[in-house]
């Protein structure tokens, strides 16, 4: 039987999702982070070494990471449901990019952005904030704030061009992108500053699979913002 062990708040929301999308039957088992922490529990890694999520279990195959995920499942049980162009297709070489550019290079930044932020609103003693804050501010100025803008320029004016991340056709590299763009829209204001990222979400957003997939998932928050239907 095909599981998915989906962890509260986190990226397995897309493997659901990409499941119902194919249409294929399967199985959800949920884990709650902890209340303290934020961590997965410790049932994770008696599946997993990193007892990270996503991890799909199906028979003896056990897989870990979303992109590693997503080609099986679309290999093994969408062959045929258009959400991959076809081999040797312009279109999969782009499929192909942005099925590993969301996780490769733009939820690095992401992560980088939310640390940063944490260490802004943490309680320090009075004579380390300053020099936290200055810390901070010097990444944000030398790096991330740049790097974080040419990437949603660059995913703007990509979907200027066409509907979609790889095309005219929708795939599951736009599953594998929700996140990024989700992640993008806490952190800047997406209907402002890039509309056409932001007009994506509300189109994803009104897929029938993807409220099926909140339905099956349970509440989805990301980054303090709830997605639950």
């Amino acid at each position: 039987m095909l599981t998915v062990h989906h962890l509260e708040n986190s990226r397995s929301q897309r493997i659901l999702w990409l499941l119902e999308e194919l249409g294929a039957d399967y199985e959800v088992k949920r884990y709650d982070r902890d209340k303290e922490t934020s961590k997965a529990p410790a049932e994770l890694r008696r599946l997993h070494p990193l007892g990270k999520a996503p991890i799909v279990t199906d028979g003896d195959t056990t897989l870990a990471e979303s992109g590693a995920i997503i080609e099986y499942l679309v290999e093994h049980y969408g062959a045929d449901a258009g959400l991959r162009p076809p081999q040797g297709s312009p279109e999969q070489l782009n499929y192909t990019y942005w099925l590993h550019y969301a996780e490769g290079t733009f939820m690095p930044l992401m992560i980088v952005s939310l640390l940063m932020n944490r260490i802004e609103t943490a309680k320090l003693p009075f004579f380390v904030k300053p020099v936290a804050r200055g810390i901070v501010a010097k990444i944000r100025e030398n790096y991330l704030d740049e790097n974080v803008r040419s990437n949603l320029d660059f995913m703007e004016q990509t979907l200027s061009e066409q509907p979609w991340f790889t095309g005219n056709a929708f795939t599951a590299a736009d599953i594998q992108m929700s996140f990024a763009a989700e992640a993008a829209e806490v952190r800047t204001s997406l209907s402002t500053d890039y509309p056409k990222l932001a007009d994506f979400l509300a189109r994803i957003r009104s897929r029938p699979a993807y409220i099926a997939a909140l339905e099956k998932g349970g509440p989805y928050e990301l980054m303090g913002v709830n997605r639950s239907n």
